[in-house]
């Protein structure tokens, strides 16, 4: 009996010690966004409220993030247009930071696709609203990164939105927008 529970310890620690969850840091890992419409683009950043990575015997096993939305800034622009569009970005036209103050990934399914490359199904939630994305994630040292395109109109955010309203004519906002992403760990 003594052995056997001696057995089960072993492997528990064995299997806690090779598990290794890395929380990302806050302050050096950034999001930067680029939002398109017919007439030009426009860009900026959040930032990320908290976020892990967990990896078994080096390979990721896990993800998992939370984004602080009332972070959302606009870097191309300054003065009273910079106000303008982070204002309207934050408004329920849009983010409806207000009400919807985190957005939340979690990793579903991950494939190794080469050393240091996942390929990673995971669900985001945005605007209480989640819905699945897929993206490739490549891992170097302690710091990761990710390129996603986000179809904005499937958590019902739809201003500006061609697919969704007709005559918009150069006031048209395209329904994807993209997201850079480094994590340092």
């Amino acid at each position: 009996m003594k052995k056997t529970l001696f057995m089960l310890l072993a492997i528990c620690f064995i299997g806690s010690v090779s598990a290794q969850v890395r929380k990302i840091n806050v302050k050096n890992s950034t999001i930067t966004w680029v939002g398109k419409k017919i007439t030009g683009e426009h860009q900026g950043s959040l930032k990320f409220k908290e976020g892990s990575l967990t990896f078994k015997s080096k390979t990721l096993t896990n993800g998992s993030f939370t984004v602080d939305m009332t972070t959302l800034t606009n870097t191309d622009q300054t003065g009273k247009g910079k106000e303008k569009l982070e204002g309207h970005l934050k408004s329920s036209d849009f983010f409806a930071t207000d009400e919807f103050k985190t957005a939340k990934m979690v990793f579903k399914t991950i494939k190794l696709k080469s050393k240091g490359t996942y390929g990673i199904a995971a669900d985001l939630t945005i605007k209480g609203k989640t819905n699945p994305v897929t993206f490739d994630l490549i891992t170097k040292g302690k710091t990761a990164t990710a390129n996603l395109i986000i179809d904005r109109t499937k958590f019902g955010i739809q201003y500006g939105s061609g697919s969704f309203f007709d005559d918009l004519g150069d006031r048209t906002i395209y329904d994807e927008f993209e997201l850079q992403v480094k994590l340092s760990y």
